[in-house]
C-alpha cells in the first residue's frame, strides 16, 4: 500500500528523527512511504491565532501538495485534526472544497492508522519500566482517538502501562494558546 506521509512544521523544525521513525513504522506494516519534500504546514498556527486568510493560502498549498489516491499519516493529531475539522471552515463552497472533503477522508494520525487501517500493534518493541499515557486534547477530540495510543504501548515488552486518573483532562498547554493566555494555560497545569 502508498502512503503519503505529513510531516508538520514543527516536527521537521524540532523533532525530525520523529519523521524518520514513522516511516520506518509504515516501512515495517508494509506501506510504501511517498514524501513531497516541497510540504510545509497545514496552517494551524496561523488558524489558530485568527489569520484565516493566511490559513486558507496555507491550507491551499496543502490541497497542492498531497492527493486523495492514497492514505495521508501524520505523526501529529492537532494537524491531522486541523485538516479533518477546521478545512471546513476554510474550504467549503471553494473551487477546492471536493478535493478538501476527500483529502479529509483519506488522513489519518499514525496510531489511528496503524491500529485501525493496518490492523498492526505489535512492532517488536521493548522497554523496562512503568508509565502513563496523558491523552492529547487534539487526539481525544479531534480526532476520536483514545485505545489506540495505549493498544501500541501495551505491546512493549517489559513496560507496564498505568493508567492516570483524568488522563483526559486538559494539561494546559494548547500550542498558541500557551502563549497567548500563559497565565491561564500555567494555571489549568
Amino acid at each position: 500500500m502508498k502512503v503519503e506521509l505529513f510531516i508538520p512544521c514543527f516536527i521537521d523544525q524540532l523533532y525530525p528523527d520523529t519523521a524518520f521513525n514513522t516511516i520506518k513504522l509504515l516501512e515495517k506494516v508494509g506501506c510504501e512511504v511517498i514524501y513531497n519534500p516541497a510540504q510545509t504546514c497545514c496552517g494551524q498556527p496561523a488558524f489558530n491565532a485568527g489569520f484565516w486568510d493566511d490559513a486558507k493560502a496555507i491550507g491551499n498549498k496543502f490541497l497542492n501538495d498531497f492527493t486523495d489516491q492514497h492514505f495521508i499519516v501524520s505523526p501529529s493529531a492537532s494537524c491531522t485534526g486541523m485538516v479533518k475539522n477546521y478545512y471546513n471552515d476554510l474550504f467549503t463552497n471553494t473551487a477546492v472544497h471536493n478535493k478538501c472533503r476527500s483529502i479529509q477522508n483519506h488522513i489519518h494520525e499514525l496510531s489511528d492508522f496503524l491500529v485501525n487501517v493496518m490492523e498492526q500493534d505489535y512492532f517488536g518493541a521493548e522497554l523496562e519500566g512503568k508509565a502513563v499515557y496523558h491523552d492529547s486534547c487534539s487526539a481525544l477530540r479531534e480526532c476520536k482517538i483514545k485505545a489506540e495510543p495505549r493498544k501500541l504501548l501495551e505491546k512493549v515488552h517489559g513496560l507496564e502501562l498505568l493508567e492516570l486518573p483524568d488522563s483526559d483532562t486538559c494539561c494546559g498547554f494548547g500550542g498558541t494558546f500557551a502563549v497567548k493566555f500563559d497565565a491561564i494555560s500555567t494555571a489549568t497545569a
